[in-house]
Parts: C-alpha cells; sequence; structure tokens
C-alpha cells in the first residue's frame, strides 16, 4: 500500500473518530521502536489507535492484521507517549483501539479496546 493511500485511512479514521465526539491530541506519533497512527481522548480515556485499510474483507477482516509483533510496537510507541506527557499519564487511563476501514464496500468499524499491553513496564 502506499504511502498516500495509508494517509488517506488515517485522514478517514481521524474524522470518524471526529464524528464520534473524540479529541485528537496526536497523528503519526513515531518513535524509534514503533509508531502510533492516533493519539486520542474519548471522553477521558486516552485512546492509542491504529489504523487499518483494506479495499475489501476478501481476504480478511482489516481487524485481523494487527499481529502482536504490531501490538507491542504500539505498546513500546505508548510507554514512551506516556513518559513525554507524564500529566496524561496520571489523568487518563488508558487503551488500545483500532480503526478497521473496508473500500468496498465502504465501512469504518471502531474496535475499542482492541488488545492489552502483554509488556511489561
Amino acid at each position: 500500500m502506499s504511502h498516500a493511500v495509508g494517509q488517506l485511512g488515517e485522514d478517514r479514521a481521524t474524522q470518524y473518530l471526529i464524528d464520534q465526539g473524540v479529541r485528537i491530541l496526536a497523528r503519526n506519533y513515531r518513535t524509534k521502536r514503533g509508531e502510533i497512527d492516533v493519539v486520542a481522548d474519548d471522553a477521558g480515556t486516552l485512546c492509542f489507535v491504529e489504523v487499518r485499510l483494506r479495499e475489501s474483507s476478501t481476504y480478511g477482516s482489516p481487524l485481523a492484521t494487527v499481529s502482536a509483533k504490531k501490538q507491542q510496537r504500539i505498546t513500546y510507541a505508548a510507554m514512551e507517549y506516556l513518559a513525554r506527557h507524564v500529566s496524561l499519564a496520571k489523568k487518563y487511563p488508558c487503551r488500545f483501539d483500532v480503526v478497521a476501514i473496508e473500500q468496498i464496500p465502504l465501512r469504518v468499524t471502531w474496535l475499542k479496546n482492541a488488545f492489552f499491553s502483554a509488556t511489561r513496564y
């Protein structure tokens, strides 16, 4: 998938979250060990959101593409984000979400608490 297509998916997911009343705090937060597509505040919960885009679900749901290795990279990036934003870490509970987008037909699915961190802190 090209960078432009991936960016389009992230833009669509971000707008979907905004339409659901979520406040976007950061996009494309990158560290040496991982990346978080969207960091958001959902009614007082700090959400680390992975965006997955597929043309269709013919070969499986985009939700199923978040591997254990990908979850670990997201978790490490979230830990770094929290270390750099200590006031948020103290104020908000956190969770890991996935926004899955299928383009044909267009379907957006927001899975809250998509996975839990297995990383020891």
